[in-house]
């Protein structure tokens, strides 16, 4: 019951933190911010992250119910540490720093590994459930 609570304690909080990026989008958007430098990038990952929040805050109502999505946050959250760390190399190899790193790298190795390890366990099917036979509407 605590690994659950602790659960949607993050997702609520996770959720919130992903629905504030909807303002950093729109300011980007709204301002052209993303022109300056040439950061198309950003509008697009803050995008996705902004789409992540509500999706997170549903799931922490009934996280079993919602796994999949739990899932896909965690996961979303490595691959962007993974990329983010492999920039940070490439850049250093070139004699250059990322203002972002290796700080960001964390935070979202962090939520990562919070997600995987508080994601519920596999809900086992019914023993009597089958998938039907798809319904084709006839004209």
């Amino acid at each position: 019951m605590k690994r659950e609570r602790a659960l949607q304690v993050l997702l609520v909080l996770l959720g919130l933190f992903y629905c504030f990026w909807g303002y950093l989008l729109f300011d980007s958007l709204w301002h052209s911010r993303w022109l300056n430098g040439h950061n198309d990038v950003m509008p697009m990952f803050l995008s996705l992250n902004t789409a992540l929040g509500p999706c997170l805050l549903l799931a922490a109502k009934q996280p079993a119910k919602h796994r999949l999505m739990i899932l896909y946050g965690a996961l979303s959250s490595l691959a962007h540490a993974f990329t983010m760390t492999i920039q940070s190399a490439q850049a250093l190899a070139h004699g250059m720093h990322r203002k972002d790193s290796p700080q960001d790298i964390v935070i979202f190795v962090a939520i990562g590994v919070a997600l995987l390890a508080l994601l519920p366990p596999k809900q086992p099917s019914p023993a009597g459930a089958h998938i039907s036979e798809p319904r084709v509407a006839e004209p």
